[in-house]
């Protein structure tokens, strides 16, 4: 068996492609333009990347982007001030600040200082709890991408064994909520899990995030089975550097029937449902109706 290559990147494009879409219509029709701001703190040099590549997805989508960098010894008051300021401000519709913050901030105090209706990264506690409630929330943009590609991939998800390995409040648990949500038989597992091995043998749906390089292997796959990798993890191998996810793509994907390769694969998706969050925060506020297919 050869698995179905599920290409993150073309899915992204379009994806961006139906949010512009829906913005041009909204700038039409409704005179209402999304805004998405990003705050920076300091000077990491992944996070500077992330967020230019942020600033010009939003520009290319036809949304409104501001900008904030911070120097890195900002104090919390100062940073939780801007953070009210653009609570308040009703062009922006949907914040993100940038993590990792420098270490003298409290970045759970920072998160949850963000209106739950314009958390675009789905961090905030209580979007946390009216997801795992069942309830309308703002939705973590990766769980949110890898949702959307199964959808796609299976159409409906009812019924599936699935198994999360990874219990990060980022990626393992959204996502696990996420698949209990469409119905899935969920189970959660993590480098500790006992048989872990045969756990993954079980899954009709195996979602890696971990955080451990090639950690799960083709004889973890079940035949036939769709593999989604959320793992980015830099590695040496013969004297260079690569990329490689949580999963060793050769051997599982001589079993697995679909499977999103690192890079190209789950990766390009967190950028393009944050554009989609940003549109749907946008339209809620508005009381406007919410995209179709890019929301869970």
């Amino acid at each position: 068996m050869v698995a179905k290559v599920i290409d993150g990147k073309a899915f992204a494009a379009n994806v961006r492609a139906q949010v512009a879409a829906h913005v041009a219509r909204l700038k039409e029709q409704n005179g209402i333009t999304p805004g998405l701001a990003v705050v920076l703190v300091g000077e990491d040099p992944a996070s500077k990347v992330y967020v230019r590549n942020k600033h010009a997805s939003t520009i290319e989508v036809g949304m409104e982007s501001f900008e904030h960098r911070l120097p890195a010894e900002t104090g919390e008051a100062e940073l939780l001030a801007l953070i009210d300021r653009l609570n308040a401000d009703p062009a922006v519709h949907g914040i993100l600040v940038q993590l990792p913050l420098p270490g003298h901030l409290n970045s759970e105090l920072v998160i949850n200082r963000i209106s739950p209706a314009k958390d675009v990264d789905g961090f905030h506690i209580s979007n946390v709890g009216l997801l795992g409630t069942g309830q309308k929330s703002m939705v973590p943009c990766t769980p949110l991408g890898c949702l959307m590609m199964l959808r796609d991939h299976h159409g409906k998800l009812a019924g599936l064994n699935a198994v999360v390995v990874g219990r990060s409040n980022i990626v393992g648990k959204p996502m696990a909520q996420l698949l209990l949500g469409d119905s899935c038989t969920v189970t959660i597992a993590h480098s500790r899990t006992k048989d872990l091995a045969e756990v993954c043998k079980r899954a009709d749906i195996l979602v890696a995030a971990v955080g451990r390089p090639e950690m799960i292997t083709g004889d973890m796959v079940k035949p036939g089975a769709t593999v989604i990798d959320v793992g980015i993890n830099r590695i040496e191998r013969d004297g260079k550097a690569k990329l490689v996810g949580d999963v060793h793509y050769d051997s599982a994907a001589a079993v697995a029937g679909a499977i999103t390769p690192v890079p190209g694969g789950v990766g390009p998706m967190t950028i393009a449902c944050l554009l989609a969050n940003t549109l749907t925060a946008c339209c809620r506020a508005n009381g406007l109706a919410e995209p179709e297919g890019l929301t869970a």
